[in-house]
């Protein structure tokens, strides 16, 4: 029975795994206590969780674990606001400027009265003030709807917490009535501030942090249910206030070090964001001396470097790694097979999976590649990464690659690399073995079609064998009395390993046909060695018919793999069928024309598969 993809482990979540047990035993770091509530939760609790911006969710530890978003709130409501009024009012209201000061500093631009930006609880009790009631909706209600369209799933407000906090939030309602007295609100700031500890007391879990932090990344679409959460036009202010203010006043260190917009809060949460690319998610409870989770703070730190996630390192969004995809049974290699191979091979070529990469190789370009890589996995055994149009590679893509290799290799699945340079990632190419290291698709194609032959037919798949002249696709349909003629007619071509039967140039005086051993097709290049492989030929098949009818010099070196055996139809032959033996040349020239036009049907599946 085939293992599902929920099976097959992903090295990203080896990888959270890991980082999970590096930080779960670390004990610094205090519970929240100032909101009684918050006291109660354990110190134990850790959860971790990336999303992608299509919709992919990695997590481990308590990811599922109920908690109060507290602060982050604040970056999500800011952009509700920003819908409702726009940017100048907004601006007018709130700035933007970090304040240095703690997150629940009574403190305001001098003159205008304004809080210094949305996320300390100035500003953020400001922007509650912004928010309209709408449809009869308060501001909560849409406050908590706003948040449920960006976790993708319905939120509900913690009623003990926010009793807790409205019970001691003497200081924030001091900070309420004084924007009051600047017009910051415009109304008596009572309601408002409720709906402020309402808001902080949203329940929420880390993977929704993650998926609120994707729909970011996502230019405000959820990635799961494909709602527009939020305003698209005001996705770039929410993500600079994060930047420059998100972490209290350890912002800048963080902007600085871990380069990642990002917002915290005293539940234990941190939402990061890396914009048009993926959403995390932490938490645990233990804080610092400013209010941010103590391990969460270092798993970003380490995601950031091991997986080179800083913001100003990574520059834009990369394009897809993944330039086309398909299987075995849709393009095969070059290497012509006889007609059992080919049964098989049109049958079970699925089990070859060919993934054409391209561009820049980063964490976030691999990482859906790895995600294909393991869908695939359960119904394939054989893995071609082609790297012919990748630019560059980084260490952390490289070591992607290589555990997924390992990943595989343990479902028994083979990966092989074609077009492998070793001027793009060293490391990468060293650690795997050199029979999986191809110099280009058709010969990776090749060896997998070997393999997987080898597989299901055995000794039966060996291009050692010979046929007799009756049995080559050319002579098929021609009576025994037609075929012994032929035998006494048709000269006897033999050549070892490396000898050339047909050189580029030559004349075109001869059709061959291949009794046994291999023959390969090749393009010369300017240096006169050989250049492009174009076709494998076999025993039982036949070349050189295109230049034999229609006269034109050889456009193609043909070299002998193996020592090989042809009969030939010299040219002069082929006249003497028309007066002696009408009836072969009818049927030689039939079977060309099938085989040119097998050819042609052939390489038209292909060029499709390659535009799809």
């Amino acid at each position: 029975m085939p293992q599902t993809q929920r099976d097959l482990a992903s090295p990203i979540d080896a990888y959270l795994r890991t980082l999970h047990a590096k930080y779960a035993g670390d004990c610094e770091g205090q519970v929240a206590n100032y909101i009684p509530e918050l006291a109660n939760s354990s110190p134990e609790w850790f959860g971790i969780c990336i999303a992608t911006r299509d919709g992919n969710i990695y997590e481990v530890g308590d990811s599922r674990q109920l908690f109060t978003i507290q602060s982050i709130s604040k970056a999500l409501s800011y952009g509700l606001a920003l819908e409702d009024c726009g940017e100048e009012h907004m601006l007018s209201r709130i700035s933007v400027e970090p304040s240095g000061d703690a997150f629940n500093a009574i403190s305001l631009v001098p003159g205008s009265g304004a809080p210094f930006n949305p996320m300390i609880n100035a500003g953020a009790i400001a922007t509650c003030g912004q928010i309209v009631r709408k449809d009869d909706a308060s501001r909560i209600r849409r406050i908590v709807s706003y948040l449920s369209a960006c976790a993708g799933r319905s939120l509900d407000i913690d009623e003990a917490v926010y009793r807790s906090e409205s019970e001691t939030g003497h200081r924030n309602r001091a900070i309420g009535w004084m924007l009051r007295n600047f017009n910051i609100i415009d109304a008596e700031p009572t309601e408002i501030l409720e709906t402020y500890f309402q808001q902080c007391s949203i329940r929420v879990t880390c993977r929704d942090l993650a998926l609120m932090g994707a729909t970011l990344a996502n230019y405000g679409r959820n990635p799961l249910t494909r709602e527009q959460a939020i305003a698209p036009e005001y996705v770039d202010n929410i993500l600079s206030v994060m930047s420059s203010c998100g972490m209290y006043d350890y912002s800048g260190k963080w902007l600085y070090s871990i380069g990642l917009p990002a917002k915290s809060g005293v539940g234990g949460g941190i939402m990061a964001v890396l914009p048009g690319q993926l959403g995390i998610g932490i938490f645990s409870p233990p804080l610092d001396a400013q209010g941010n989770s103590v391990r969460g703070i270092k798993v970003c730190a380490d995601l950031s470097r091991e997986l080179a996630l800083h913001l100003f390192g990574v520059g834009s969004a990369p394009q897809s790694a993944l330039r086309l995809s398909y299987d075995g049974s849709q393009v095969s290699s070059s290497r012509r097979r006889p007609g059992n191979q080919q049964k098989t091979l049109r049958a079970s070529g699925h089990r070859i999976r060919v993934m054409d990469l391209q561009g820049e190789l980063i964490f976030s370009s691999v990482e859906p590649i790895v995600r294909q890589a393991l869908k695939h996995a359960p119904y394939c055994q054989y893995l071609v990464l082609v790297f012919r149009n990748v630019v560059t590679i980084d260490a952390v893509a490289a070591k992607l690659i290589e555990e997924l290799r390992h990943h595989l290799a343990g479902q028994g699945v083979r990966m092989v690399i074609a077009h492998a340079s070793a001027s793009l990632h060293k490391p990468l190419f060293a650690a795997i073995d050199r029979d999986s290291l191809m110099a280009s698709s058709d010969s990776a194609l090749e060896f997998c079609e070997n393999r997987l032959l080898h597989d299901l037919l055995g000794d039966a798949s060996s291009s050692r064998f010979s046929v007799a002249l009756g049995d080559t696709f050319l002579l098929s349909g021609l009576n025994a009395e037609d075929i012994a003629w032929l035998d006494a007619a048709m000269a006897i071509r033999e050549a070892n390993a490396g000898e050339f039967l047909i050189r580029s140039g030559d004349a075109s005086d001869c059709l061959y046909l291949l009794l046994s051993g291999s023959v390969e097709v090749r393009l010369p290049d300017e240096s006169g060695t050989h250049g492009k492989r174009l076709d494998v030929f076999t025993a039982g098949m036949n070349f050189g018919e295109m230049g034999f009818l229609d006269g034109s010099p050889r456009s193609a070196d043909v070299i002998a793999l193996d020592a090989v055996v042809c009969r030939v139809v010299e040219r002069a032959l082929f006249h003497r069928l028309d007066s002696e033996h009408p009836q072969i040349k009818i049927k030689l020239l039939e079977q060309m024309a099938r085989h040119l036009s097998a050819n042609l049907r052939r390489a038209n599946i292909e060029a499709m598969t390659y535009k799809s």
